[in-house]
């Protein structure tokens, strides 16, 4: 492999960061919130001064961590729960790719200058000198252009930058390296620019261009990459499609998990644990409020079987399903700690969402991916190509099919190896370390932090 990945040889000393305002920024997600918080509180705990502009529904979260929360003002709140109340006109679109066109415009593109208002008004109050952004946070390009502040995005997803070695981002599609198949990935880039985001990258075009913002008619998935000072990726190389075309800028600092303190408490455990040889952990995180999707069929499927099904519902009818599902071989919990139960899993089905995909990893658990929609059709594509599981490329998957995978899985011996060596690759970063370096070398750069920086061999990990 390349030196695509490798990082640099200026180690700053941290503690030069003591005193520096850094804002946190998110798209109002858990997925681009949660990812966040560990880094928020490893730089807090350097001596920053560390603060959030973040939707109020992270208000407590964020008073938790003891962190000071700027909520939204002037940007319109749009999240997962209010989409069709803010926009009723959404129920009547036909087609999943025109809905994702409308969503791209509505929730991401024209909240921009909204942020940027709120920003140049907690500017005032608080004189920033770095953000940090979750990737998908569309106030990037103004924070950088138009406010002279530096912007450290953090990938919370894989990544969208297009590469002439792979198909364009979105469609879940796995890279080919053959002429044909790179031909057809040049027209599929083509295609996809021009005919299913050429409608929202021209409404953005037009906004940056109303702020005297340049932008080389990019795509939004580049532009908020190419805006960015520097991009930290969470993952690791292992987990990433390799490219020629890698943006210098870009640097991978290991599996981003949200802050969690470290707390005394007794951990959970039930009996049963320890009466089976095979046991399956299932769920389809917290956002996802059908059941019927992959709760229900693989618990058809092995109900009544000499498997151990352990599932979390995230709060969604999880007492119906127990109604439903009383077999002695099921327990059904809206919510157990992974950590409590990932080590005595031998399979991890999932619908894909990133954080706990790699948290599975981090577990060593082969998985069983059905996702596609809001992303997880990339997620779910990188799992089946580095077979570190079986991806069912469905949102509904049959109870058969569950069950063929789940076997098939456990039975094969590659995937749980490919597992354990991207488990160690993951292993060798520690995200809070990586993270402070790069935001001190920003400041540096940028003439906000002053120290001569010694040369040294040995990379952070």
């Amino acid at each position: 492999m390349s030196n695509q990945f490798s990082f640099g040889d200026d180690i700053i000393p941290t503690e030069s960061l003591k005193g520096k305002k850094i804002l946190f920024a998110n798209f109002p997600a858990d997925g681009h919130f949660n990812p966040l918080t560990g880094l928020a509180v490893y730089l807090k705990n350097l001596g920053c001064d560390v603060r959030w502009y973040a939707s109020g529904l992270y208000a407590d979260k964020l008073e938790k961590l003891n962190i000071p929360h700027y909520p939204f003002k002037k940007a319109l709140e749009v999240r997962g729960d209010n989409l069709e109340t803010l926009f009723p006109e959404r129920n009547k679109i036909k087609g999943q790719m025109k809905k994702l066109k409308f969503d791209m415009i509505n929730v991401f593109i024209l909240r921009c200058a909204e942020y940027y208002a709120d920003l140049l008004e907690i500017q005032r109050s608080f004189p920033f000198e770095l953000l940090v952004a979750d990737c998908a946070f569309s106030g990037i390009p103004f924070v950088k252009e138009k406010m002279n502040i530096p912007v450290v995005s953090i990938g919370v997803f894989p990544l969208t930058e297009t590469s002439a070695d792979l198909p364009p981002a979105g469609l879940g599609m796995t890279p080919s390296r053959n002429l044909i198949g790179r031909m057809k990935q040049s027209l599929l880039r083509a295609i996809t620019r021009k005919l299913i985001f050429g409608g929202p990258n021209r409404v953005m075009w037009q906004i940056l261009d109303k702020h005297n913002i340049p932008h080389n008619r990019e795509s939004i998935f580049d532009m908020l990459i190419t805006k960015s000072t520097v991009m930290l990726q969470s993952g690791t190389p292992g987990f990433e499609y390799e490219r020629s075309d890698l943006s210098r800028h870009i640097h991978f600092i290991g599996a981003l998990l949200p802050y969690s303190a470290s707390k005394k408490r007794i951990p959970w455990f039930d009996d049963r644990l320890t009466q089976y040889e095979k046991i399956i952990l299932v769920t389809q995180g917290t956002v996802e409020k059908d059941p019927e999707k992959i709760l229900v069929p693989t618990l058809e499927a092995f109900k009544d079987s000499d498997t151990l099904v352990v599932v979390t519902t995230g709060g969604s009818k999880t007492p119906e399903l127990r109604r439903r599902f009383p077999h002695s071989n099921i327990i059904i919990e809206d919510f157990i700690p992974f950590g409590d139960i990932m080590p005595y899993a031998d399979v991890y089905i999932t619908n894909g969402g990133y954080g706990g995909v790699m948290l599975g990893i981090e577990n060593e658990l082969p998985l069983v991916v059905a996702g596609v929609h809001e992303g997880k059709n990339e997620i779910n594509a990188r799992i089946g190509y580095f077979d570190l599981g079986i991806n069912l490329k469905t949102e509904r998957p049959k109870e058969s099919r569950i069950k063929n995978a789940v076997e098939t899985v456990i039975n094969n011996k590659k995937y749980k190896a490919n597992v354990i060596r991207l488990a160690k690759e993951f292993s060798r970063y520690n995200p809070g370390a990586l993270t402070a370096n790069h935001v001190a070398e920003v400041l540096q750069r940028s003439g906000l932090l002053y120290f001569s920086a010694p040369r040294v061999e040995e990379k952070i990990y």
